[in-house]
């Protein structure tokens, strides 16, 4: 299994002044997104690890709303080594935590708000149901990005920007990074597969986006005691050409 220190030199970011979106998923190696209606039970001690450590590198953590009400998100922070690799960085002490919503289908008193150590940010656009929006406004900041019915994304990550947040993590769901994916706005994808064969009918990672073939290039594989495969997959940009070819750890 990649040691803490091995996953940090892995997935460094080649320069945290440019904003950059990363995706995190774990899927089945049949490509499913989800066992049992989650993708949580899919994953291991080794993606746990490396779920950690790209939040620790991260100035915001990013969810859809449906993926909070399906895995139960909770707080997102980072605590002992992780947060200890954070100072040497001189960043905030942890990351913020950001939730896309247009509906505003979310309970104020849910454990993503009941729990947060600092009030997370909503995302979401003008034409989000007012009494929704008021409800969040006392449990979180509520962010407006679009002024119609669909949240603008590029115009959330330039709100991000200009508070200091460059470094963006988003861990799902499969309908937000298939918007993220056909806007163009999508850096680097950490794909974990599990070593599981889920058959059924689960979804893939990406939803939404209409087909075509985006390429990215394979920064590195590792692998684990237990037969799990953790890939960076990363956009063939200028930001990019100084990083190392494909290299594995076995």
């Amino acid at each position: 299994m990649p040691t803490r220190q091995e996953l940090y030199a892995a997935y460094e970011l080649p320069d945290r002044s440019r904003s950059r979106v990363r995706m995190n998923f774990v899927e089945s190696a049949d490509g499913a997104a989800t066992l049992e209606g989650r993708s949580g039970p899919l994953g291991g001690e080794g993606d746990r690890d490396l779920m950690q450590v790209l939040r620790a590198m991260a100035d915001v953590v990013v969810v859809g709303a449906g993926t909070v009400r399906a895995e139960g998100y909770s707080s997102v922070d980072v605590a002992g080594a992780d947060a200890g690799w954070r100072r040497t960085k001189g960043v905030e002490p942890q990351p913020a935590f950001a939730v896309v919503s247009r509906a505003l289908n979310l309970e104020p008193d849910a454990p993503v708000f009941a729990e947060a150590d600092r009030p997370p940010v909503v995302v979401t656009c003008a034409g989000a149901p007012t009494a929704a929006r008021t409800a969040l406004e006392a449990v979180a900041e509520v962010m407006v990005c679009g002024d119609g019915d669909t949240v603008d994304l590029g115009a959330m990550l330039a709100g991000f920007a200009e508070r200091g947040w460059t470094q963006v993590l988003c861990e799902g769901g499969p309908h937000l990074f298939g918007t993220l994916l056909d806007g163009g706005l999508v850096d680097e994808v950490c794909l974990t597969i599990a070593p599981r064969f889920v058959g059924g009918s689960a979804g893939r990672i990406a939803r939404g986006a209409p087909e075509s073939d985006r390429r990215f290039a394979l920064a590195h594989a590792l692998t684990d005691d237990e037969g799990f495969v953790f890939l960076r997959y990363v956009t063939p940009s200028p930001v990019y050409a100084a990083m190392p070819s494909a290299s594995r750890i076995v």
